[in-house]
C-alpha cells in the first residue's frame, strides 16, 4: 500500500528550497537502493532554477516512507551568499491524505418508507402515507420528504436528496483535505531534526 509524502521548505528562506530539492535526490536514491518506487505527484517549483518550495510523493513503502518523515535538514553552506553564516536549513517531510474515497450512490442502499405527516393539506394528507422517510444505510443519513401528494413523487425527491446531499458531504470533505494538507506547510519545526543529510 502506497503512502504520500509532502515535502515542503514551509516559509523559509530560497536556502530552504535549495535544501529540500537536495533532500529530495538523496531521498530517490536511497528509494532506488531499497527498491521502493517514488513517484512525484505534483510540486511547486522555488525562486531559482532546480529549487522547490514543496513536492508531493508518492512511496511504494510506508516503512521507508516514515524514515524520511519529520523535520529533515540539509548541512551544507548557502549556495546564495558568501562568507561564513548558517550551514543547516531545514525543511519538513509529512504523510497526508490525498483525495478522498468517494460515496457511492445506490438506490438498493436506501430504505424507503411511507409515513403520514401532519400540517396543511387537507384530508387528503392526514390520512394517507404519502410522505417517505428514506434512509441511506451505509451513512446513516435520513431524509424526510412531504412536498408531493403522490407517494411516488416524494420517494424520487427523496433519492434526489439523498444524492445530493452525500455529493456535498464528498466536497466538503474534499476540501478540508485540501486544507489540511497546506496547514502542513506551517509545521515546519526549525532543530532538532529527525535526519541530517550532508553533500
Amino acid at each position: 500500500m502506497s503512502v504520500h509524502l509532502l515535502m515542503s521548505a514551509g516559509r523559509g528562506p530560497q536556502e530552504c528550497s535549495w535544501a529540500l530539492a537536495q533532500l529530495l535526490r538523496r531521498l530517490e536514491a536511497d528509494a532506488r537502493g531499497h527498491s521502493v518506487t517514488v513517484e512525484r505527484v505534483s510540486s511547486v517549483t522555488g525562486e531559482r532554477p532546480g529549487t522547490y518550495r514543496s513536492v508531493l510523493l508518492r512511496i511504494s513503502d510506508p516503512g521507508f516512507a516514515s524514515s524520511w518523515t519529520g523535520t529533515l535538514c540539509w548541512q551544507a553552506p548557502s549556495p546564495y551568499r558568501t562568507g561564513p553564516g548558517r550551514k543547516n536549513w531545514y525543511i519538513t517531510a509529512q504523510p497526508c491524505e490525498v483525495g478522498t474515497p468517494r460515496t457511492t450512490f445506490a438506490e438498493s442502499d436506501v430504505d424507503v418508507v411511507a409515513v403520514r405527516t401532519g400540517g396543511p393539506g387537507g384530508q387528503h394528507r392526514n390520512k394517507a402515507s404519502t410522505a417517505v422517510r428514506a434512509t441511506h444505510r451505509p451513512t446513516g443519513m435520513e431524509v424526510v420528504v412531504d412536498t408531493e401528494r403522490q407517494l411516488s413523487l416524494n420517494r424520487r425527491l427523496a433519492l434526489d436528496l439523498i444524492r445530493r446531499r452525500l455529493a456535498e458531504s464528498d466536497t466538503a470533505a474534499g476540501q478540508e483535505s485540501v486544507t489540511a494538507r497546506w496547514r502542513l506547510h506551517d509545521d515546519l519545526i526549525r532543530g532538532d531534526p529527525t535526519r541530517v543529510e550532508r553533500p
